[in-house]
């Protein structure tokens, strides 16, 4: 288990004008906030003792301040596809949650979590089934990252690869619109282009529909890729996959996903879990079809990963083949069909679920 800190505020949770501020309050010069800044998202150190450049009276204050949080892994897996990794990473509190690491053709991508289980409930999906347990910090998402960036760091990166981490997914654990604020910090934190510099366009957040977050976004025109899940073409059949959608009713998502679009002019991913017998037929292909129709949209297919808590079964190539050629010639909609990876380690698409200590 991690050590429990002296100090319960993490250093990971300020992005750079706060770090800035807290410096000038002390008295410090703004040229030790750039070279801290350097050291944690740059060279991603794990403890204080890696800053030697940083004055000891500078060491001193943060130590007594702040602590640095460097989850301990508690479990690794390795799939057998051979470009997928697992952790299940544990926080100061106990509390566990699962990262994954994808290589892809020329790139790294992470997964990360945004809550500790989640409150969403979708029956498909292993991370609903086991509840919400808390919100994760701005701190701890960021350190997922780091954690991932130290991995590739350590290795010598496949051929045509840079040993760096280009991508992230908000798809981990837990819904990232239901925790707006510190996914938010978290992403200013990893995009700042004197530190870990990830840009914008290499980031998706993931979400099961939460429309007050969805408007949000358009509002503060927050330049991350969106994800929809979708699953369902009528508020009945979409109800009953993901709960969530009592709450917020699909023509309140779809009038929210609309303003998205205009505000920003940028598409939207809208995700569908493809469930042998459940919604993989033509006519649901035909429903998906007319709820996007008009709007700049991708649709992006996932055949249904196994869960211990859902007997659904994924769908058959075929199917998918037949979604995706009605979509495309009936509506004009493109769509991929998400590559399965981890699946033998339930690193896949909706399989994320930390088991207790």
């Amino acid at each position: 288990m991690v050590s429990r800190p002296l100090t319960s505020r993490s250093i990971l949770d300020l992005p750079r004008p706060a770090l800035a501020e807290q410096f000038a309050a002390w008295g410090f010069s703004p040229v030790h906030v750039a070279r801290l800044w350097n050291y944690l998202y740059w060279e991603c150190v794990e403890s204080w003792e890696r800053m030697p450049e940083l004055p000891a009276k500078v060491m001193r204050r943060l130590e007594e301040t702040y602590f640095l949080p460097v989850p301990s892994v508690a479990r690794e897996a390795h799939s057998t596809d051979g470009f997928t990794r697992k952790f299940l990473l544990e926080q100061t509190d106990g509390r566990r949650i699962e990262t994954v690491l994808m290589r892809f053709t020329g790139r790294a991508t992470a997964c990360v979590s945004s809550q500790a289980g989640c409150a969403m409930g979708c029956t498909f999906c292993a991370t609903g089934q086991m509840g919400f347990q808390r919100h994760l910090s701005p701190g701890e998402i960021v350190a997922q990252a780091l954690h991932i960036q130290r991995i590739l760091r350590g290795e010598q990166p496949p051929r045509g690869e840079t040993g760096r981490l280009r991508n992230l997914v908000l798809m981990g654990m837990g819904e990232p619109l239901h925790n707006y604020d510190s996914v938010m910090t978290a992403v200013d934190i990893l995009r700042d282009q004197s530190g870990f510099a990830l840009g914008a366009s290499r980031i998706t957040l993931s979400t099961v529909g939460v429309v007050p977050g969805i408007l949000r976004l358009a509002e503060e025109a927050r330049p991350v890729h969106l994800a929809v899940s979708l699953h369902g073409a009528t508020q009945a059949e979409r109800a009953a996959l993901v709960p969530a959608a009592r709450k917020w009713p699909l023509d309140e998502l779809m009038d929210a996903c609309r303003v998205y679009t205009t505000r920003l002019s940028r598409r939207i991913f809208f995700e569908w879990t493809l469930i042998e017998g459940v919604n993989d037929s033509a006519d649901h292909a035909h429903a998906v079809g007319r709820l996007i129709q008009g709007m700049p949209a991708q649709v992006n297919l996932i055949p249904l990963n196994p869960t211990s808590g859902y007997d659904g079964a994924p769908s058959h190539r075929q199917a998918a083949r037949q979604f995706q050629d009605i979509l495309a010639k009936h509506y004009e909609l493109p769509s991929t069909v998400r590559q399965r990876r981890g699946i033998d380690i339930a690193a896949g698409c909706g399989q994320l679920a930390a088991p207790a200590a």
